[in-house]
């Protein structure tokens, strides 16, 4: 990480929005998650999350501890991760990646409760199937049909 890079993880708090509001993605990336400002009415058991660069957002995503969790995993202590997204003025910096090697000790910190992150990733999409390689997400070798086709679920078991 470069001297000008101070990459953290931070709950989505008001402060942000409006910047969250201004992310953008190409169309290609938006097929396959959604812009902090779809997903940020967020429900009881959902949590925003902000990838940050100093006080800067560059990213978001989401962690869910609802029931759709169930739909993933029989696993009652796992969270589910959705809705990764870059902004695309800051892509291709590596802050994806960085923010999700900051995953598995924010949510051990964060939700002490939890035990496994899960996700699911489109088949086609390949590079945030090779993002999630690279930080440890293991195939679980289920499979569920989405939107926009056949979705890997993978698992991030926490030590």
């Amino acid at each position: 990480m470069s001297k000008t890079e101070r990459i953290t993880l931070k709950l989505l708090s008001e402060e942000y929005m409006d910047r969250l509001y201004q992310f953008e993605l190409p169309e290609e990336q938006h097929q396959f998650t959604a812009l902090p400002e779809e997903v940020a009415d967020l429900a009881e058991g959902q949590h925003g999350v902000m990838i940050m660069n100093h006080e800067e957002p560059v990213g978001f995503f989401l962690l869910h501890q609802t029931d759709r969790v169930k739909e993933y995993t029989n696993n009652p202590h796992a969270i589910l991760l959705t809705a990764l997204s870059i902004d695309q003025a800051h892509q291709r910096k590596g802050y994806a990646r960085k923010g999700m090697r900051l995953l598995e000790d924010f949510v051990k910190d964060t939700f002490p409760e939890c035990d496994e992150i899960i996700l699911a990733v489109n088949h086609k999409n390949t590079a945030a199937q090779k993002l999630y390689q690279h930080v440890a997400f293991a195939d679980t070798g289920i499979r569920k049909e989405g939107p926009k086709g056949e979705q890997y679920i993978l698992a991030l078991k926490l030590r």
